[in-house]
């Protein structure tokens, strides 16, 4: 493993694994155990937990919070101000993690209840808050969050955001 590029106030649990070219900004504070892939980025204050694994190439942005025992695969992109959280009824021993499968996209200000499962290339929009699985490719948004478009419609809609942008300039 690597020695990453740490920013001010980092504190770092025991046994915790970096990969290459990783980024933790400033007054993240990681747990016990935790892996982190190759070319991920953590922004400042946030709080991850023991038994966390993220993967490669990732986006965590600042004031993140990722609960003890919860994965994300590679190519995850979480927003400001997220919460995975991990038990269902506080406090027990009795954790329920969630799982993010590569290359989703968590909006800002999400809560993702526990146990929950995020599929590959799903989308959770923004101030959603997740109280069920989310299939791969599908989007959601909402309050409890719900299906409101696939994948396919999502990125057109998103081409087209960034093309009319890039004209507005």
């Amino acid at each position: 493993m690597s020695k990453p590029r740490l920013g001010k106030g980092v504190v770092v649990g025991r046994n915790v694994r970096f990969g290459r070219h990783v980024t933790v900004w400033n007054y993240v504070v990681i747990g016990d155990n935790v892996m982190i892939g190759d070319g991920t980025v953590v922004g400042s204050f946030c709080d991850i937990g023991k038994d966390v694994v993220i993967g490669k190439h990732c986006n965590v942005q600042a004031h993140v919070t990722i609960s003890n025992g919860c994965k994300l695969g590679d190519n995850v992109f979480v927003a400001p101000n997220t919460s995975l959280l991990n038990d269902k009824y506080p406090k027990s021993e009795l954790i329920a993690p969630v799982t993010v499968h590569d290359n989703a996209v968590i909006g800002g200000g999400a809560t993702l209840l526990p146990g929950v499962v995020i599929g590959a290339k799903a989308v959770v929009g923004g101030g959603s808050v997740v109280t069920k699985d989310v299939p791969a490719e599908k989007v959601v948004t909402g309050v409890p969050a719900r299906e409101v478009m696939k994948l396919k419609d999502y990125e057109s809609k998103r081409e087209g955001f960034l093309k009319q942008s890039r004209r507005v300039k």
